[in-house]
């Protein structure tokens, strides 16, 4: 049993093992998928996003309120009154030396107001506020008309039912319970039966549920096809030969009926074996299914109104802060406020759901096993969670590949900057970074020596390269993606032939690029003889 499920069911269990942790063990990377599945967080491998039919909505009356700015500082006490006099004296100074040091004291300022207000979502928190922490507009005469328009006609709801968060939608997501606080080594847990890990709990039950549910289908399928087996061999046994010297006395087997004789004992053992695992993984979806059933009668019984313990929502804002920390990184611009100086971009720069939408999907289709996972022999695609901070970032991150108890079915989640100079470049930083966590984790201790970040691990140090490997490493998957991708060779040569391997193109791509030179020309060549050795 899961132990987190354990806890709030008041079960005894002892420590999880790897391989409910991590169940792809031994498991070759090219692992299929043979069954369609539906719980939320899991899907078939081809699955793909389908991409918005539009990219703005109706203009929202968010700026029509002459009392924006009052709105958003009313009832945040004292920490409105500094704000206030810290964005007077930030937009009045004269001298840039001044504006500076003004501009470092709004910063945390600023942050410290977002924190009271995100401690108030999930109660009918005013627009403005909702804005605030969705946009970081604090003040609508900060920004341009074309801005305010653009902002204004952003689609406020989510139509694509993936899991993409403007912030106010994500802390309003943890403190509902539908998804876990973001796990950091400053905060503190939640207590073990709170009601919002009581619901996070349920959802990871069910999709331990569906992905269990899905190796029994694919065992008893397994079964059918020896036992379609036997019949066949069966049936060459009924061909009976006979002596017509001898009255038509029947002869012995032939030779081929001795082979199939042989293969019926063999298929009959394979029979045997496939029935015991698969009692096994019945009995293991039997209490999986019994711990759902528990969990959503304790919700049911909590009428689905879990009093919530807000002090996590208001750590989960301090995690946001974090992410844009990281996002923009030590040389950025920090400055938390939307202002017109600091964003010049358009429609397509914008980092709202739609546009970063069609940047995973992009970065999918270049990349197709990037949001796949295997647990007991199943592959399943798993979109982690995606968090649009408002921020001027650079890059976009992975804040966790997946959870810690919950590596077979839990999301990860990607934090994306909105207002980056580059918003693709931005989404597949991301990307990248949740492609290098998960195979390092796969790896675990061996992560320097084996698979995807061995090899890249093993380029860097016989390089002598300076500097952290996984930077390194989501710099050049930017480059696969957005230039090889295209046939532009950026990529040192050996770099080229582990990413060929290891993040392959679809093999659409691969044709068109076996043209386009001669070292992919080569790499094509490699492919068909490991093809014909069977050893890709």
């Amino acid at each position: 049993m899961d132990p987190e499920v354990a806890a709030l069911l008041g079960t005894d269990v002892g420590a999880p093992d790897f391989e409910d942790l991590f169940g792809d063990t031994g498991v070759d990377q090219r692992g299929q998928i043979d069954a369609q599945l539906g719980p939320p967080g899991l899907g078939s491998q081809d699955d793909r996003f389908t991409r918005p039919s539009e990219l703005q909505g109706e203009a929202q009356p968010y700026f029509e309120n002459q009392g924006f700015y009052k709105e958003v500082l009313t009832g945040e006490g004292e920490i409105s009154k500094r704000v206030h006099e810290m964005l007077g004296q930030f937009l009045n100074a004269k001298e840039s030396q001044d504006r500076s040091v003004y501009r470092n004291k709004l910063i945390p300022a600023h942050w410290e107001l977002a924190t009271a207000i995100a401690g108030k979502v999930g109660s009918a928190l005013p627009a403005p506020k909702k804005v605030l922490l969705r946009f970081a507009v604090l003040s609508p005469t900060m920004l341009s008309r074309e801005q305010r328009e653009l902002i204004s006609r952003v689609i406020p709801e989510n139509r694509s039912g993936e899991p993409i968060y403007y912030v106010d939608e994500w802390l309003e997501a943890v403190l509902l319970g539908r998804v876990n606080a973001s796990a950091t080594d400053e905060t503190k847990a939640a207590g073990k039966n709170s009601p919002p890990r009581l619901n996070a709990m349920l959802e990871k039950t069910r999709g331990r549920y569906e992905a269990q549910r899905s190796v029994v289908h694919r065992q008893a399928e397994a079964m059918r096809d020896t036992e379609h087996g036997i019949k066949a061999q069966l049936k060459s046994l009924e061909r009976v030969h006979t002596r017509d010297d001898l009255d038509r006395v029947r002869m012995p087997y032939d030779e081929s009926q001795k082979s199939a004789l042989s293969e019926i004992a063999n298929l009959v053992r394979k029979l045997s074996s496939l029935n015991r695992d698969l009692e096994r993984h019945t009995r293991e979806l039997e209490s999986i299914r019994e711990q759902r059933d528990e969990l959503e009668q304790k919700e049911a019984d909590s009428g689905g109104m879990p009093a919530v313990d807000r002090k996590v929502v208001v750590e989960e804002m301090k995690t946001v802060r974090q992410m844009a920390k990281i996002c923009i990184g030590r040389q950025g611009n920090h400055f938390p406020i939307l202002i017109k100086q600091y964003f010049r971009g358009g429609l397509y720069d914008l980092g709202c759901r739609e546009n970063v939408l069609n940047a995973v999907a992009d970065v999918e289709y270049y990349d197709p096993g990037v949001f796949l996972r295997t647990f007991k022999m199943q592959t399943n695609r798993i979109v982690p969670n995606i968090v649009l901070v408002p921020c001027y970032g650079e890059l976009g991150v992975c804040w966790e590949p997946f959870e810690r108890f919950n590596r077979a079915s839990s999301r990860g989640r990607l934090a994306i900057p909105m207002y980056p100079k580059d918003l693709k470049t931005a989404v597949v930083a991301a990307v990248g970074d949740l492609r290098w966590q998960v195979a390092k984790e796969k790896a675990q201790h061996y992560w320097m020596e084996e698979g995807l970040t061995g090899w890249y691990y093993q380029w860097f140090s016989d390089r002598k390269m300076k500097g952290d490997v996984k930077d390194a490493f989501i710099q050049d998957y930017i480059l696969w993606i957005m230039r090889e991708s295209e046939g532009t060779q950026k990529l040192d040569r050996e770099v080229r032939d582990i990413f060929w391997r290891y993040i392959p193109f679809p093999q659409e791509v691969k044709d068109s690029l076996k043209n386009r030179g001669y070292v992919y020309t080569e790499l094509h060549r490699k492919d068909a003889n490991r093809a014909m050795s069977d050893g890709y």
